[in-house]
């Protein structure tokens, strides 16, 4: 079973309501795209509000500890803080990325075979540009090349 993203948490999370397709609504009309701007602005939002956080902590707790495993602890605590951070900037590239192919009427189709990734989907990893058939592919591609 997938773990799930931290970093991507679930729409309940962000106060959004799953998306309720209309019988003969279309894939990705301006309804839908427009849920999933609200999606992508929110993480965006919520991710520069954490590093904002982050910043202000390490500020605050720069403290020269005499005591060398009081030192090391705090650097190792620094260093998974700066490890998220830097997780967390290429979850914002993405999120731009997402936020533009809304812009130009491409999001939500796979980049490798084009077909719909799907809503429920989307809504559970709102940056996901494969549908789940190419990325399982890629995932036992990358699994044989260690």
């Amino acid at each position: 079973m997938p773990t799930k993203n931290i970093l991507e948490p679930s729409l309940e999370v962000l106060g959004i309501s799953p998306y309720k397709v209309k019988k003969t609504e279309e894939y990705m009309g301006a309804s839908m795209r427009s849920h999933f701007t609200q999606i992508l602005t929110l993480l965006r939002q919520r991710i520069m509000e954490e590093a904002d956080r982050t910043i202000h902590h390490m500020k605050d707790d720069a403290i020269n500890y005499a005591d060398p495993n009081d030192r090391a602890s705090q650097e190792e605590e620094f260093r998974l803080k700066l490890r998220a951070g830097d997780r967390e900037r290429k979850l914002l590239k993405k999120i731009e990325e997402s936020l533009q192919l809304l812009v130009n009427k491409e999001y939500g189709y796979c980049e490798v075979c084009g077909v719909e990734i799907g809503l429920r989907r989307l809504e559970a990893r709102p940056t996901a540009t494969l549908c789940i058939d190419c990325k399982m592919l890629d995932e036992i591609k990358e699994k044989q090349q260690g």
